[in-house]
């Protein structure tokens, strides 16, 4: 008889200790910055040794970045955004606004995680360059994810005709970015189910053939200019 795989106690306890410490540190940072605390605080918040937070990230950076990662994916699985059920589930909508509906839920979860420890990123990478260099120069991961969906909407029947590939992705980059979500949500008191319909209404304005019109065209953004 097959022997029956007991659960790894160890690794369970293991992982449970690591979500607590990254979730105690992204509460502190959000609360007080990331230069103004310190590990001894991580590992007070999280209820555990201190000696534990640097056997398990090594040193603040590490945690940081592990903070920042585990924001944008919502877990500590190390499962990239494009290959997450909710973003291939959307993607595989047949028809473009079930896709942006779809698409702005699921990064309005995200953004809900994000946006309020983007300006601590901003501000730990001006103060110190190791910081700054885990997120070196190059194409920006949030653009890659915005134009993954937006090559899934082309071809899609009630995508608006002429619409580029790279127009939409900028769309997209841009209304569904961190800064805009906190300039509604924090700045002017939105609550995120307003800013998820908000933007999602405004991306289908844009990104979807205007139902009203005999041949499907739509008043929307003028071409994208290569040249800038």
């Amino acid at each position: 008889m097959d022997k029956v795989k007991r659960p790894d106690k160890r690794a369970e306890r293991s992982r449970r200790t690591r979500e607590k410490v990254v979730e105690a540190a992204r509460e502190l940072f959000v609360a007080q910055g990331y230069g103004a605390t310190s590990l001894q605080e991580v590992a007070d918040r999280a209820g555990v040794a201190v000696q534990t937070v640097y056997f398990v990230f090594r040193n603040k950076r590490t945690l940081f970045k592990d903070v920042v990662d585990t924001s944008i994916a919502g877990d500590t699985e190390p499962v990239a955004t494009m290959d997450r059920e909710w973003f291939r589930a959307a993607c595989a909508e047949p028809t473009a606004a079930g896709q942006l509906r779809a698409h702005v839920h699921g990064t309005r979860e995200i953004l809900g995680r994000v946006a309020p420890i983007m300006p601590l990123i901003e501000a730990a990478a001006a103060t110190d360059p190791e910081i700054a260099a885990q997120w070196p120069d190059g194409p920006d991961p949030r653009y890659t994810v915005q134009y993954a969906a937006a090559e899934a909407l082309a071809g899609k029947p009630d995508t608006r005709p002429g619409l580029s590939i790279e127009m939409a992705a900028d769309l997209l980059f841009g209304l569904l970015s961190p800064q805009l979500y906190l300039i509604f949500v924090r700045d002017r008191d939105w609550s995120p189910d307003t800013w998820e319909e908000w933007a999602r209404t405004a991306l289908t304005s844009q990104l979807c053939a205007d139902p009203g019109s005999a041949d499907g065209r739509h008043d929307g953004p003028p071409a994208r200019n290569a040249g800038g």
